[in-house]
């Protein structure tokens, strides 16, 4: 549909602005998808790109073109846009929680803007960070969170704070982890502490609560065991929108515009890390800690369809923190001890499986036919995307890697607790 005649329409009263949101917002997601990396696992949320020529070996001497330094501690994951690589970075012990903004192709450092200064900061895990949500990006905006700490709106060009909210509060125990997603004029976060367990959606004008659906099922009555901190995925089944969000013990799908929640599965996880996927029609979700399972749902049920719409399960060498991969009927999964397993979709039997070695937090992603695994020791594995398991190349940076690696214009972006580089063929 031509973008003149809906702005046409718009103007004449013959649409709701809410209707033109939704085509902008779609219009922005397939300039997006040509060439930029706007969201924790990029276009589409699941770590796939369509660049080809990117570097096969790479190194702190090779194919390096550019290389930052980032002050302070984020696992927040590279997201870029319009030439723009956006982060945050806690520093002073989370006392500044800042978003900072790399030049794509200069390698300098654009902005770097103090969004929350709490006073008394979250306590976190040992191994997370007061910044590891990833930042979300539109055109000209860049929305940052930081859990129960605050959820910003930036203009990207000059930096400056647009609205702030401390409204999600929730008690995470072991600090933020959930990134935020964009749908349309809304801005959805998961938020599932130990006390409370919703999802929220802000409007992405004004930062104000639009909806809040709390979670249906019941949970158990320790409270540990009511923590998430995994990333919603919007998808299309059967012509329905929906968002898919993992909490302890449940999954749910949600009507992105009004929170209702259409469909939910049961199993018994918590502390959810995983975003989930969706692979020719059908959803891949990790169930959490403490034995990790895939799960493959059919997402077009009502209700509660724990029984119904389950495909099959697999219980070995699951991840709790790394998300999966799936492409071309395949489903690739690497645990957090570096077992990697290849699993054939529409079955869930095993293709293959190796030991990459090390121990793994960051999720893999695919480009030009290849997979690119890091390990938290700073080790990045190349293999060849297929029904056999063949190592390319393998590097190792100094640092250590939690965030996700971004790709864009056929360079690799990998984020250390150092610095951000830059890869590609010179």
């Amino acid at each position: 549909m031509p973008t003149a005649s809906v702005v046409h329409w718009f103007q004449a009263g013959l649409i709701p602005a809410r209707a033109l949101a939704a085509f902008c917002a779609i219009l922005c997601c397939q300039i997006a998808v040509a060439g930029d990396w706007p969201q924790f696992r990029g276009p589409t949320g699941q770590g796939i790109a369509t660049d080809k020529g990117l570097p096969e070996e790479f190194g702190e001497e090779q194919n390096l073109l550019r290389k930052t330094e980032v002050p302070g501690r984020g696992w927040s994951s590279p997201v870029v846009m319009a030439g723009q690589v956006w982060m945050t970075s806690a520093r002073d012990d989370g006392k500044s929680l800042r978003a900072v903004c790399v030049d794509l192709r200069k390698g300098s450092i654009v902005h770097d803007v103090e969004v929350f200064t709490p006073n008394d900061p979250l306590e976190v895990n040992a191994k997370n960070s007061h910044a590891s949500p990833t930042p979300v990006l539109a055109p000209g905006r860049v929305y940052v969170h930081f859990g129960a700490m605050g959820t910003a709106c930036l203009d990207s060009k000059t930096g400056r704070i647009l609205w702030k909210t401390e409204e999600l509060k929730i008690d995470h125990k072991e600090g933020p982890g959930s990134s935020p997603v964009l749908v349309d004029d809304l801005l959805v976060v998961n938020c599932d502490g130990r006390d409370l367990q919703y999802v929220a959606a802000l409007d992405t004008r004004t930062g104000k609560l639009k909806w809040k659906t709390n979670r249906s099922a019941p949970l158990r009555n320790n409270i540990e065991f009511k923590k998430a901190y995994c990333t919603p995925l919007l998808v299309e089944s059967n012509g329905r929108r929906q968002l898919v969000s993992p909490g302890a013990d449940q999954v749910q799908g949600y009507d992105p515009v009004t929170g209702e929640e259409l469909w939910r599965v049961r199993y018994i996880g918590f502390s959810n890390v995983p975003r989930p996927i969706f692979l020719d029609g059908t959803l891949f979700v990790v169930t959490g800690y403490m034995k990790p399972e895939l799960w493959a749902i059919r997402p077009d049920g009502e209700g509660d369809v724990t029984k119904t719409h389950v495909l099959w399960t697999f219980t070995r060498q699951v991840p709790a923190n790394p998300s999966v991969l799936g492409a071309d009927g395949l489903i690739y999964s690497v645990s957090d001890l570096g077992v990697l397993v290849c699993l054939d979709a529409l079955s869930g039997k095993p293709v293959w499986q190796e030991r990459l070695g090390g121990n793994y937090w960051a999720s893999p992603v695919l480009a030009d036919g290849r997979l690119y695994f890091s390990s938290e020791n700073g080790t990045i594995t190349v293999l060849r995307a297929g029904r056999s398991f063949e190592k390319l190349a393998e590097t190792k940076l100094d640092g250590s890697i939690f965030a996700s690696p971004a790709v864009v214009d056929s360079t690799l972006l990998v984020r250390t607790d150092k610095a951000l580089y830059r890869f590609g063929t010179k």
